[in-house]
């Protein structure tokens, strides 16, 4: 069973969903951060770019965001939905392919136009906009302006599949669409529907709002992350809703009363004297999901490495010999690694290109029982889309998932002062060798002094008196100048100060 743990402070508000203790996913707010994803913008266009089909739009944030064309052609933007759900066109797809289009024809500098942000600011780069707008609910998300209904792929019953195609078909305005949702399996007409006027209500609001709104105004965000995370994991798999805040909590109630009132009774308020994140143990569960290597309980391990590129995964088996052969004890780790890693992708939102070493089999039905169980732990435990494609010749399982807003290292960590984010730094040797390159460019340009006092850092300054005296000495050769050597623990490896 589940829990959704919501812990509120004035500085930052989190959100833990956690399965029978494991913290499954963590979720971070705070005043000073407010995230723009699935925000609605009266964007101003001020620069259109044909070379690369791409439009610049001012949303009144540091950086001007990005519409590329695919973002606003509908049938481009329903070619990307078809890699996540299946679609089910109404009316069927035009059979003669549309002739190219150049967006200087849709898009012109200095024009108004409604925007959605699909993705968070990254880097260097501007949020990710569209016109492809979707407004997410407990059941579907409304496609306002895409004519088109998609069903979840893990709705796999033919019958269900269609009473809830029928139930949408029936009801949904018209020019709107939507894509419906796991959650909605099995749910009656009647709650489906309080979804459908919920958002449509929403999209109205959106509109009036546009036509009221000055230049470069947010006119719509999301939900508040308790909310959102209610919104997005509360179902029958959910034991309890703890808040530790009292008016979150109400908040929370009235919310679930409006969506789900057949749940109320699990919305609770936590008043221990104990942070209920360690009560739960979240926060050392959040420390370990920051460390590269993650034990297994069989005694094996993964290691997780991430770069600009990829994230790449490497299972060992460590200490577990197993109590039979070799290829059983090799299976069952790397059984137990395949739900770990699914664990882990969630847990830190890793998204992209993923590659997994899986340990080496020999049985080529045990390569396919771990294919398989890979794909099933992914369907049922993870929301985001994900492929996976056969063991390489290589023995390297490679997979995509979907990307959305910052990793758990980049909303947690910053690059080291120090390594500048490598991960090493430089040896005393060689950080002294480059040490004693700069301070003879500095004496090359101390004309007439008589002598100089420089301060190292303490390894470099032991360093350099052990084991490279003689080079100061030919230092006060060559430049005629008597040199002091001072030591002080607080200057950095990389830092003299030269007096």
């Amino acid at each position: 069973m589940k829990k959704i743990i919501i812990n509120v402070a004035p500085w930052q508000t989190r959100v833990a969903i956690v399965r029978d203790g494991e913290l499954q996913n963590i979720y971070f707010t705070s005043p000073v951060s407010t995230a723009l994803e699935q925000s609605f913008f009266k964007g101003v266009v001020t620069t259109v770019l044909p070379g690369i089909q791409t439009a610049f739009v001012d949303i009144g944030q540091e950086k001007a965001g990005f519409l590329h064309i695919s973002e606003i052609d509908r049938e481009l933007a329903l070619d990307r939905m078809s890699s996540t759900v299946d679609l089910e066109d109404t009316p069927q797809r035009e059979s003669h392919q549309r002739q190219a289009v150049d967006i200087r024809k849709i898009l012109h500098e200095g024009e108004s136009i409604l925007v959605q942000v699909s993705k968070e600011p990254v880097h260097e780069k501007g949020a990710k906009l569209t016109t492809c707008f979707t407004l997410p609910g407990r059941f579907i998300v409304l496609l306002p302006n895409i004519p088109r209904i998609a069903i979840s792929k893990k709705i796999e019953e033919r019958d269900e599949r269609a009473r809830l195609k029928d139930i949408l078909t029936r009801n949904l305005p018209e020019g709107m669409g939507a894509i419906i949702r796991t959650t909605s399996q099995n749910r009656t007409e009647k709650e489906i529907l309080q979804d459908v006027h919920y958002l449509t209500e929403i999209w109205t609001g959106i509109n009036t709002e546009y036509q009221k709104a000055k230049p470069q105004q947010r006119i719509h965000e999301d939900l508040p992350l308790p909310l959102r995370m209610v919104r997005d994991h509360l179902d029958d798999d959910v034991e309890e809703v703890i808040v530790d805040d009292k008016t979150t909590q109400a908040n929370v109630y009235k919310f679930v009363k409006r969506i789900a009132p057949e749940y109320i009774y699990k919305v609770k308020y936590y008043a221990g004297p104990q942070n209920i994140f360690e009560k739960y143990q979240i926060d050392n569960q959040i420390e370990q999901a920051l460390s590269h290597k993650v034990s297994l309980k069989s005694g094996g391990s993964i290691v997780i490495e991430a770069t600009e590129a990829m994230t790449v995964v490497d299972v060992n088996t460590g200490k577990y010999i197993g109590k039979a052969n070799l290829e059983d004890t090799i299976l069952k780790t790397n059984l137990e690694a395949a739900e770990e890693i699914v664990r882990q992708l969630r847990l830190r939102n890793i998204g992209g290109l993923i590659v997994i070493d899986f340990i080496d089999m020999a049985s080529s039905g045990n390569q396919q029982k771990l294919i398989r169980y890979l794909e099933k732990t992914l369907k049922e435990r993870d929301k985001f889309q994900s492929v996976v494609l056969k063991v390489s010749e290589f023995g390297l399982v490679q997979m995509t998932r979907k990307r959305s807003g910052k990793t758990l290292l980049q909303e947690l960590t910053h690059a080291c002062s120090t390594c500048h984010g490598r991960g090493f730094v430089r040896s005393t040797q060689m950080q002294a060798y480059a040490l004693l390159q700069e301070i003879r460019e500095r004496l090359r340009k101390l004309r007439g002094a008589k002598q100089a006092e420089i301060v190292l850092n303490s390894h470099i300054f032991g360093y350099i008196t052990q084991i490279e005296y003689n080079t100061i000495l030919a230092l006060e050769k060559d430049f005629g100048i008597k040199i002091t050597l001072m030591s002080s623990p607080e200057l950095p490896m990389d830092e003299f100060h030269l007096k």
